[in-house]
């Protein structure tokens, strides 16, 4: 018995998933200010359902950080680096608190010159001075030796909530995005894990001992306990729910004769009450960003899969401005049809016929008192939204394609080439989803299929998403080294250590990260996706060999 929720822009939705079919559903407002209450809002009309005691995972998609970083709720963080020559660290200055100190460390891991722990103090002064809890330490080649970010962390230990190491979030070579990362990780530490406390602790008082997981944006899963020190990590999981959701319902709560198998390229949108989600499954698989998505106007290594958002929703507010309609990208609450003040595009569709749901009535007054302010006639008025709106996402769905096409393109297993991608179809979902199934057929001109359990998709998406982990080994066998940044593992190894050891050290390394929080996955799951060994050569020949693999639990669904 699987529990997903999704805590989306508009409601919150719940569904229980067992053998692959939907057993109970419920759906809640969001409540921006309070996202636990819709959390267990949502959960508790599910277990009227079913029993606490028959829940064998839950799993939720929040969008909490992302709405922190946009709303600019975040804490301040003091950010410490140590940079190195050859690089101007205030190019990639992130928040007011931000200080470069001397010290390097060069790409084969070894220090060429100490961190000055007098500059470290002097930063970590300014931030107590300033009340800043929260840091950030990170170094150019941290992922070939950590010593650095470590010796900042336990200078600064006595007085900080949280640090944030460059080292623990990829085994990628990237400053900046380094920086961004550690940066935005600590930014919404507090807030996450007060999000967390209280997720925990409402869970277990509903009397669900199952696991709980927090959706990544790479369209897997990590613990409850992983993600607190990881939060970052849950940005930009709602979109992820969605590839999931399409991936998840191929055959789940009805006959799919007319929703086929996601085979060849197959558009995603995800039309909810304030955005549209747009992805790409290419051959059953899905896109993803290769080196880490943007965040603001900053870079990261956070893994995701490729998507894009645009302030299209049913419920868009309707208004009329320098002799022009226009839909979005603000919200002003529910449509008038569900209760809310003023008209959004949801309203032109129920007066449009396109849609049929809640108090039509109301809808039919608020095209028509808009209408009357704008001098048009309500029919054309309400039609024209609906076109505009239409050929908003039809624009951002071609600029999407565009860009995936002048790009290299990945998947989650393997870079693709060859001919330009092309959708062959596209699977729609959210509570819009019918009344835009024939608009958006008629605009894009290729067959347009709503998902079944359309309403609650992404839900099901995150109920039936597996859990997934990606970790670098990195081995030199001159310095007789070995590490695993991800997991802060360093220790030595034989001179004669080649790639097949070093294949076989990242596999079990992968299996104990799983095995320590109580999650059985067998050999078949793991992928290497990269192995690599360079011979180093000296004065007098070989000296030793550069090792380097990447094995993953490639993201999926049960099915």
């Amino acid at each position: 018995m699987l529990i997903g929720i999704d805590v989306g822009g508009t409601h919150t939705d719940a569904v229980a998933v067992e053998s692959g079919k939907v057993v109970a559903s419920g759906k809640v407002a969001t409540a921006h200010d309070d996202l636990l209450s819709s959390v267990l809002g949502a959960l508790e009309i599910v277990l009227k359902a079913v029993s606490p005691e028959d829940v064998t995972r839950l799993n939720l998609s929040t969008t909490l950080s992302t709405n922190a970083i946009v709303e600019g709720r975040t804490d301040e963080v003091g950010v410490i680096v140590s940079s190195g020559p050859g690089i101007d660290p205030y190019n990639f200055q992130t928040g007011k608190f931000y200080f470069p100190v001397k010290g390097s460390i060069d790409h084969r891991g070894e220090e060429v010159a100490p961190v000055v722990e007098k500059e470290i103090m002097d930063a970590f002064e300014t931030c107590v001075a300033a009340g800043v809890t929260a840091y950030a330490a990170v170094s150019k080649f941290s992922t070939r030796n950590p010593a650095h970010e470590e010796h900042i962390a336990e200078s600064i230990a006595s007085k900080s909530d949280v640090t944030s190491l460059g080292h623990r979030f990829s085994g990628q070579l990237d400053f900046p995005r380094r920086i961004a990362t550690a940066y935005y990780n600590s930014a919404v530490w507090r807030l996450y894990n007060r999000f967390a406390d209280a997720v925990e602790a409402g869970v277990r008082a509903k009397g669900i001992t199952a696991p709980v997981n927090i959706l990544k944006a790479d369209g897997g899963t990590m613990p409850l306990e992983s993600s607190r020190e990881i939060p970052v990590e849950s940005i930009l999981s709602g979109p992820a729910a969605s590839v999931m959701g399409v991936l998840a319902q191929r055959c789940v709560g009805k006959d799919c004769s007319e929703y086929p198998s996601p085979e060849g390229d197959t558009l995603i949108l995800d039309i909810g009450g304030t955005t549209t989600d747009i992805a790409l499954l290419v051959a059953d698989a899905p896109l993803v960003e290769k080196d880490g998505i943007a965040v603001g106007s900053f870079p990261t290594l956070v893994h995701a899969l490729k998507t894009r958002s645009i302030g299209v929703g049913g419920d868009s507010a309707l208004h009329y401005s320098a002799g022009a309609l226009r839909v979005g990208p603000e919200r002003k609450g529910v449509c008038m049809a569900e209760g809310g003040s003023s008209p959004a595009l949801m309203d032109a569709l129920i007066y449009c016929g396109h849609a049929s749901f809640g108090d039509s009535s109301a809808s039919r007054k608020g095209i028509e008192s808009l209408a009357e302010e704008c001098g048009m006639e309500p029919l054309a008025l309400a039609t024209s939204a609906i076109t505009l709106a239409v050929k908003t996402i039809s624009r951002a769905v071609h600029e999407f394609i565009e860009e995936v096409n002048s790009t290299p393109v990945y998947t989650i297993r393997e870079i693709l080439s060859g001919a330009d991608l092309a959708p062959d179809q596209v699977s729609i979902m959210g509570g819009p989803a019918e009344a835009f199934q024939k608009l958006l057929a008629d605009e894009l001109q290729i067959p347009v299929y709503t998902v079944p359990q359309y309403a609650v998709a992404n839900a099901i998406g995150a109920a039936m998403t597996k859990p997934t982990f990606e970790l670098e080994l990195f081995a030199d066998t001159e310095a007789q080294t070995l590490f695993i940044p991800v997991m802060g593992e360093r220790r030595s190894v034989s001179s004669k250590y080649k790639l097949l050891d070093a294949v076989l050290d990242a596999k079990e390394a992968l299996v104990s990260y799983f095995e320590q929080r109580d999650i059985v996955i067998g050999a078949d799951e793991i992928e290497v996706t990269e192995e690599q060994s360079f011979n180093m050569v000296g004065d007098y020949g070989t000296v030793g060999r550069n090792i380097r693999v990447k094995c993953q639990i490639t993201p999926g669904v049960d099915i």
